[in-house]
């Protein structure tokens, strides 16, 4: 199952993966049940998660029902724990919305809640996030993970972030970041899948941030927050929700005034 798993991360294109990936996890999800882990998004538990890497293949990672992955389920605890994002009423913009929050955060009907990507089938509205089609201080929230590291200018893309959150508004800005690096490396000679893959970790990034990911947002107009809320789960937690200590919750805040 493993060999199988790598071999469509690696080579079955993403629009189809998205679209098959659902089915595929409803149907494994029994074999794995367990009361070992948790997946918090679902509530559901596990003897076992499936492997997931498309370079080097991490255990326990993806849970087959919600296809959620590390990130998505230590987003999910501190949204649900640090903020009152599943209470309070918000006009919500998610870009590239991942399947795991996106049939639940619909389901909320205190969001008013939008999810754009250019291509992602699961998109609302289609459009680049450099250019994005909504007028300024539309939303009370943004969501937009592992997105920025794909794009050609995200300098740009982050002033357009931005611009349509309110004033008072924040945003969560997850990205892959190489804590051992002092600043970004980004190359645009770099062109090649397979190089690509070699310096930022995949072959459709553009880059690879470092430590200074958060002073690139703050450049933007974000007051930025870098919370290490995984450093205040306890062991137990990290273990029976398998998600990464060592990952950091990049929050952006949209001054008032």
């Amino acid at each position: 199952m493993q060999r199988l798993i790598k071999f469509a991360l690696r080579r079955v294109p993403r629009h189809i993966l998205h679209r098959v990936a659902p089915a595929a996890g409803k149907v494994i999800s029994p074999l794995l049940r367990g009361n070992r882990y948790e997946d918090p998004i679902t509530g559901i538990t596990y003897r076992r998660l499936l492997p997931y890497g498309r370079v080097t293949s991490r255990k326990n990672a993806l849970a087959p029902d919600s296809l959620s992955l590390e990130r998505h389920r230590l987003l999910w605890l501190y949204l649900e724990r640090e903020t009152d994002f599943f209470s309070k009423p918000r006009t919500v913009l998610h870009m590239a919305p991942e399947d795991c929050f996106r049939q639940r955060f619909k389901r909320m009907r205190h969001l008013d809640y939008t999810t754009a990507d250019l291509n992602s089938p699961w998109a609302d509205i289609h459009c680049d996030l450099s250019d994005l089609p909504f007028e300024d201080g539309r939303f009370d929230a943004i969501l937009c993970n592992h997105v920025l590291e794909h794009v050609d200018d995200d300098a740009r893309s982050m002033a357009e972030l931005f611009r349509v959150m309110r004033p008072g508004g924040f945003g969560i800005f997850q990205v892959p970041v190489d804590l051992t690096r002092d600043t970004t490396f980004e190359d645009p000679s770099i062109t090649d899948p397979a190089e690509r893959e070699k310096h930022y970790g995949q072959s459709d990034h553009v880059r690879q941030y470092g430590r200074d990911y958060g002073r690139k947002l703050e450049a933007a107009g974000f007051e930025v927050v870098e919370d290490s809320f995984a450093t205040r789960l306890s062991d137990d937690e990290i273990d029976r929700y398998c998600v990464d200590r060592d990952e950091v919750i990049y929050v952006g805040h949209k001054p008032v005034g």
